[in-house]
């Protein structure tokens, strides 16, 4: 894409607005060589044993993200929480992934402090400072400052870069509808469909939008839940319809290329794939979870937007990129406890460019 000399200074001044991406010699580091190889998981009991580890090691990933439920938390006593977050820290597999590679995190209910919680949850504020500096986030950073967990890096040279965001699904959030008891079997959720409810909260809103007007080749957007299926009465984006719709039009409004969307917390693995209007199909990589999995298959987990088989059992995420094709090949893919692929699909950057579908 050629970009014009005014747009080149209005990129420069709106990136001057924006929060770091890294200091000093990390923000060097993460220009100079692009992503390659990026492994992604969620929902990892702090007291079991995870395995996992050993295979997404084994695969070199250039980045690991952590996507939510990265322990199980779920109180009100930070001192708790602290405690098992340092059991996550001491887990074998853990201290050499954390060797390996740089990881990024964002939270789910789990981690952030009660089971399916939103903004109603009276330590929020307290729990994100104990998940920041579980995550080594410095003291100085705007994620300290900020009323939620979000955050975005971008990694790579021009012509080869990478923008992860991490979205934070939770601290804003505005309360679930539930579903009549007798039809519970089905999950306990169904959309709401009051638009004063929110996601994302007013100020992540605005800065997201920010964001999706910053350069980028490829856009990985971590949601703790799913953004595409909208069958299943558990939790996801499509029980907030209009919160849903507002991030479609967000990627379509600001011609976002290359957007690639992850999730966790289903217990269970699958790619979903929609037009949601943005000129291009929009990808859902669910991985979850890497040692709390569903062990057998869930026939009434239905999802018309699925594109590969649901997937059981424990697994991770890995997207690669190959930069040396004329048209960069993308491929995502579930893996397992074994570190095999269990589910794949290969997609070229052109197939990400708005005007696409027609």
């Amino acid at each position: 894409m050629r970009i014009s000399r005014r747009n080149v200074l209005l990129f420069t001044g709106l990136a001057a607005l924006l929060p770091p991406s890294g200091t000093g010699a990390d923000a060097a580091q993460m220009q100079k060589k692009p992503l390659q190889r990026i492994a992604f998981g969620s929902c990892a009991g702090q007291d079991q044993p995870q395995p996992i580890w050993e295979p997404i090691v084994g695969n070199k990933p250039d980045l690991f993200l952590f996507v939510g439920d990265n322990i199980y938390g779920d109180t009100e006593d930070m001192q708790v929480m602290r405690d098992k977050y340092a059991r996550l820290g001491a887990q074998p597999g853990y201290k050499k992934l954390t060797a390996t590679c740089p990881v990024l995190a964002t939270w789910d209910d789990h981690d952030y402090g009660v089971n399916d919680g939103g903004a109603e949850y009276p330590k929020r504020r307290e729990s994100q400072q104990v998940f920041l500096d579980f995550f080594g986030e410095p003291k100085n950073s705007p994620r300290r400052s900020r009323e939620g967990v979000y955050d975005a890096r971008v990694y790579g040279p021009p012509g080869k870069q990478v923008q992860i965001i991490l979205l934070d699904t939770r601290y804003h959030r505005g309360p679930l509808k539930r579903r009549e008891p007798e039809n519970r079997a089905l999950g306990p959720y169904v959309p709401n469909p009051d638009p004063a409810v929110t996601v994302l909260g007013d100020a992540q809103w605005r800065w997201l939008e920010a964001q999706l007007r910053v350069p980028a080749e490829v856009r990985i957007i971590a949601s703790s839940i799913q953004v595409v299926p909208e069958d299943h009465g558990w939790e996801k984006w499509m029980n907030f319809p209009h919160e849903r719709e507002r991030l479609f039009n967000l990627i379509r409004g600001t011609k976002a290329a290359g957007v690639l969307f992850i999730s966790g917390d289903r217990h269970l693995a699958e790619l979903s794939m929609m037009d949601g209007g943005v000129g291009y199909p929009l990808y859902d990589l669910t991985s979850s979870a890497l040692n709390r999995s569903a062990q057998r298959w869930r026939p009434y987990e239905t999802n018309r937007h699925r594109v590969g088989t649901m997937n059981w059992g424990d697994n991770f995420g890995l997207i690669s990129i190959d930069w040396e094709r004329q048209d960069p090949q993308i491929s995502l893919q579930i893996r397992d406890v074994d570190g095999d692929i269990t589910l794949q699909r290969k997609i070229y950057l052109s197939t990400l460019q708005p005007g696409v579908i027609r």
